[in-house]
């Protein structure tokens, strides 16, 4: 009787562990969000989050197409990484101070400055790339073309689109909800309220993941001191 006990044990501590495995957030996309509100006809910092999903491979090289040029985009240095933009020509030309502008940014290009995995975003990490940008176009979202190289030579493309009431595609690319500028007076508070309920969601699942840890193993010591005692 002491061996199946200590058996049963073991296989509930292994379906515990199963379970938090399974309740393990997907596989990360890259993604765009701003810091502070994006508002139609205005400026925002552009966040790309960008992770690197494979084991093995770093991803070295970043490539953003926007799908309306912008008037100017500001790219913030990356230490160990080159930028280049590119020009091309804006929908309607944009008047300012300077006078009329009628060319503007419209992909951006981030290259680790090594090819191997000790190079760029290493397997398992993630890095921020940020943007200053405007005007942003009058619509409800802005999307991105996203493509991504590792250092194995392997590219993922995150270009399909997002249907609204279809699945979500195994590569979407980036999009960025804009809001109107009538309503950019109460989009701070919003996006605060966003944030701040994703950090607590995202430390809440942590918290439950380590707690399932730690409980577990607590409980696999208790059964081996059961066991010594049993054959003392």
């Amino acid at each position: 009787m002491k061996r199946p006990a200590l058996r049963t044990g073991v296989i509930a501590v292994a379906t515990v562990l199963g379970v938090g495995v399974l309740a393990a957030p997907a596989l990360a996309h890259v993604t765009v969000t701003t810091i502070g509100p994006a508002t139609q006809g205005g400026y925002a910092v552009l966040d790309f989050k960008v992770p690197s999903e494979s084991d093995t491979a770093s991803t070295i090289k970043l490539d953003v197409t926007f799908d309306t040029p912008v008037a100017s985009a500001s790219p913030q240095l990356v230490p160990g990484w080159t930028i280049k933009t590119k020009q091309v020509k804006l929908p309607q030309p944009v008047t300012t101070d300077d006078g009329t502008i009628t060319t503007g940014v419209g992909e951006i290009v981030w290259t680790a400055n090594g090819t191997t995995a000790k190079d760029g975003v290493p397997p398992g990490d993630f890095q921020q790339f940020f943007v200053s940008a405007g005007t942003l176009p009058e619509r409800a979202k802005m999307t991105f073309r996203a493509v991504q190289t590792y250092s194995d030579h392997s590219v993922v493309k995150w270009i399909e689109p997002t249907i609204d009431g279809q699945p979500e595609p195994d590569h979407p690319a980036p999009s960025l909800a804009l809001t109107p500028a009538s309503d950019a007076s109460t989009s701070p508070s919003v996006a605060t309220a966003a944030t701040t309920t994703s950090v607590k969601d995202s430390a809440g699942r942590t918290l439950g993941v380590v707690g399932i840890v730690v409980g577990a193993l607590g409980l696999l010591t208790a059964l081996a001191a059961l066991r010594r005692r049993q054959n003392a």
